[in-house]
């Protein structure tokens, strides 16, 4: 097994492993627990064996507002057509910070890609949190902030072009709302970091709205500096994890005319513990 850094923050290309083999386990976690993001090339797995491999990581988190593979509920699908225009997570995201107990992370295995284009780009919270200057660290410190589904999957979202072509539903149960640490202490590798995200957050806490906003507004502008971000170019068979408590990531929309087709197993995390 090989395994190459893609940026100086975050982010590694795992060469010859197999994710079917428990004995390759130990040595994929650590990877995880430093890189946040792998990305294991070539696997051309099956859904049981995909669900077999989140498993070693927890028990797995269904999604409620993705449609499922067939026969396998556990499976979300994330599908874009050739005649169809509007991505799945196209907005700077974290998977399921509004959850009271956010997930692990999330298993996207690619089964068809676009001939080009199609990537999928993430951002490290641990390295925007360190880039802060420590007065500004100590204004976060403490601080929590609400997270909903209900503008993003909810009543409001019905006519986008994802509902419409049938590929998230259930708008009906997008009543999540959930209070989180600003920053938080990563419960896998035990760095500060960030956790606040543009799509899902909604306020900070016991602040005023333009007070928040000033405050999300410009983290949201600091997070997306290019030093903080890595890149993954998918091939077919490949299998990328990232850790949501670490992380956010946006699918670029690049590939018009062409079918991007994977499935996704999102893994249960535990509760958040503040800085």
């Amino acid at each position: 097994m090989e395994i190459h850094p893609l940026t100086g923050s975050l982010g590694a290309e795992v060469i010859g492993a197999d994710i079917k083999d428990p004995k390759q386990f130990d040595e994929i976690k650590r990877a995880f627990a430093q890189y946040s993001v792998i990305t294991l090339r070539g696997q051309n797995i099956t859904p049981e064996e995909h669900l077999a491999f989140a498993r070693r990581w927890g028990d797995i988190n269904v999604n409620r507002f993705f449609k499922a593979l067939d026969g396998h509920p556990e499976v979300a699908v994330v599908l874009k057509e050739a005649d169809q225009t509007g991505a799945i997570g196209e907005v700077w995201h974290t998977d399921h910070a509004y959850d009271q107990v956010p997930a692990l992370g999330s298993i996207l295995h690619a089964i068809e890609t676009p001939a080009y284009g199609g990537d999928t780009v993430f951002c490290g919270m641990s390295a925007a949190y360190d880039a802060l200057s420590d007065r500004f660290k100590q204004l976060l410190n403490g601080l929590i902030a609400w997270h909903s589904s209900r503008h993003v999957f909810g009543a409001t979202q019905s006519k986008s072009d994802a509902s419409q072509t049938g590929r998230v539903g259930n708008a009906d149960i997008a009543t999540q709302d959930a209070l989180h640490p600003v920053v938080i202490k990563h419960p896998l590798s035990g760095r500060l970091g960030l956790f606040v995200n543009p799509q899902f957050t909604t306020r900070i806490d016991g602040l005023s709205p333009e007070e928040s906003d000033a405050i999300l507004n410009m983290l949201y502008v600091h997070c997306q500096k290019p030093e903080f971000q890595c890149r993954v170019n998918w091939q077919a068979g490949d299998v990328t994890m990232w850790d949501n408590r670490a992380t956010w990531h946006k699918a670029i929309n690049d590939y018009h005319g062409h079918r991007r087709y994977m499935h996704r197993v999102t893994v249960e995390g535990v509760p958040l513990t503040a800085a």
